[in-house]
């Protein structure tokens, strides 16, 4: 049976009736730009493994808002390398510390023109790299916990809007939630990392953020890679404790566990578009492998067909060169 009526290739015949038929659109203002703080640069230092990506010194964290603004994006994530580290993490809490600090700068300068989120976690602070209290060789979920709710409650004060925590700890957004609402820091939101998986896809950032574990590794408490059940259920605890949003990180490889929490869940689901993922892009663009801009268009529409609200990329530094991709 023939249907000589039909033609497909009608609706796909020009540019502009691509564009106007287009079911998934990627908005600057939905991606989220993420900003490596570090205490001891003086000048912006570059990553290795994610070439054009780099550590800024405090003094130049107002410039990269600018570059966010400048792009579409209204909202930034920050990440802190601190001078020191010691067996507490307690530069993640402290009142002076990179990250309250970069924050208070670009809610001074910024005022409520940028969204100000902020990681919550103490990797980056810690001595051994894990993401919380080691005791006897195993990772403490209670005491990490007090101290997660402290960085919170410290990067509240100091400016930021959305507080992400990403240690994966049992019932940590219950208490960050609660101890916002004891400092009256209730407006705060809560971006909870619900689905992190145990991937191979974070290597690079943690030589961005210094954060790579000195022993072991941590897939007693992120997520086994095989598990899908198991990720609606952790999302589902921490909207009862109070999220406000959740994320599915990494992305790529979990585009099913965007779809099904899209489908199950009614709150906004960010993905995150990790620091391995860029840099694959990004390394097969430098040897002319790939059509960078074509690519990074394709991947990002991919994630926001899966269901993501909003995508935290890398890739959103040059938005302004493949949005427009066709």
């Amino acid at each position: 049976m023939s249907f000589p009526n039909v033609r497909m290739r009608r609706l796909r015949r020009t540019e502009a009736m691509r564009t106007m038929l287009n079911q998934i659109k990627i908005q600057p203002s939905n991606l989220i730009y993420p900003i490596f703080v570090d205490e001891t640069a003086l000048e912006h230092m570059p990553i290795t493994a994610m070439p054009g990506y780099y550590r800024c010194p405090l003094d130049q964290v107002i410039y990269e808002g600018q570059i966010a603004l400048e792009q579409g994006i209204k909202s930034v994530l920050l990440f802190g390398i601190p001078s020191e580290k010691d067996d507490n993490g307690s530069g993640a809490y402290a009142k002076d510390g990179i990250v309250q600090k970069a924050a208070s700068k670009l809610k001074d300068h910024f005022k409520d023109e940028l969204v100000i989120m902020a990681d919550v976690c103490l990797c980056e602070y810690i001595n051994h790299g894990h993401c919380g209290i080691i005791k006897d060789g195993e990772l403490q979920n209670d005491k990490t916990i007090e101290l997660l709710s402290k960085t919170a409650v410290s990067q509240a004060a100091a400016g930021v809007d959305i507080v992400a925590p990403s240690s994966m700890m049992d019932g940590q957004v219950a208490a960050i939630r609660e101890a916002l609402d004891d400092e009256d820091l209730e407006q705060t939101s809560i971006l909870a990392y619900s689905a992190k998986y145990a991937s191979s896809f974070f290597g690079p950032f943690r030589e961005a953020a210094a954060s790579a574990p000195s022993f072991g590794n941590r897939k007693s408490y992120q997520m086994s890679q095989g598990n899908l059940k198991e990720a609606l259920r952790e999302i589902e605890l921490d909207i009862n404790e109070g999220a406000d949003m959740v994320m599915i990180k990494p992305a790529l490889a979990y585009l099913d566990v965007i779809s099904l929490a899209k489908s199950t869940f009614d709150v906004p689901i960010v993905a995150y578009n990790t620091s391995g993922e860029y840099s694959l892009v990004r390394a097969a663009s430098l040897n002319g492998w790939i059509d960078e801009q074509a690519v990074i268009h394709e991947i990002l529409t991919s994630i926001k067909r899966a269901g993501a609200d909003m995508i935290i990329t890398y890739h959103a530094k040059n938005v302004n060169a493949w949005l427009n991709y066709t």
